[in-house]
Order: structure tokens, then sequence, then C-alpha cells
């Protein structure tokens, strides 16, 4: 696990950068991590940035773009899961 001080500035960069949703959100933070980008780091950073709770962003660590698989989420599934949190 990488310490908050590496994955701060990427939650702080998200949370001030412009999406067009839950998908958005997903391929920047996977940007912004770059080789530090795993399901827990997405999760860390979704629950930094946007407060997230924990669940939800467990589940949002399955989204089909970040691992396969027959629990993975569709683009629709991420955004309806994420959209409490990411209104603005």
């Amino acid at each position: 696990m990488y310490a908050p001080s590496l994955l701060d500035p990427a939650a702080e960069s998200l949370k001030l950068s412009d999406f067009g949703g839950a998908t958005d959100v997903a391929r920047e933070a996977r940007t912004l991590l770059g080789e530090r980008f795993s399901s827990v780091t997405f999760m860390y950073v979704l629950m930094r940035a946007f407060e997230v709770e924990y669940n939800a962003a467990r589940d949002a660590s399955r989204w089909h773009e970040f691992h396969g698989g027959p629990r993975a989420l569709s683009d629709a599934d991420l955004e309806a899961l994420l959209a409490p949190w990411l209104e603005r």
C-alpha cells in the first residue's frame, strides 16, 4: 500500500477536475495514479476526493476496464453506483 502522501495529490486533482460522469472519473484516476493504480488506490482516491463510502468504492473498483470476469461492472453500473457522490 502506498502512503497517503503519495495518493492525496491525485485525489485532490481528481476532485478539482471536470468530468462528465463516473467513467470519466475512473479513467482520470487511472491516469493520475499511473503505476500506483490498483483497485485499492482507486478506492482510496474515490473516498478522499468525493467522500464515496467504502462499500461503494469497493464495488466501483470492479469496473470492467479495471477487472474482467463475471462480477465486473458495466459503464452504466458504474455511473449509477457513483452518481450520488458525483453530483455537483
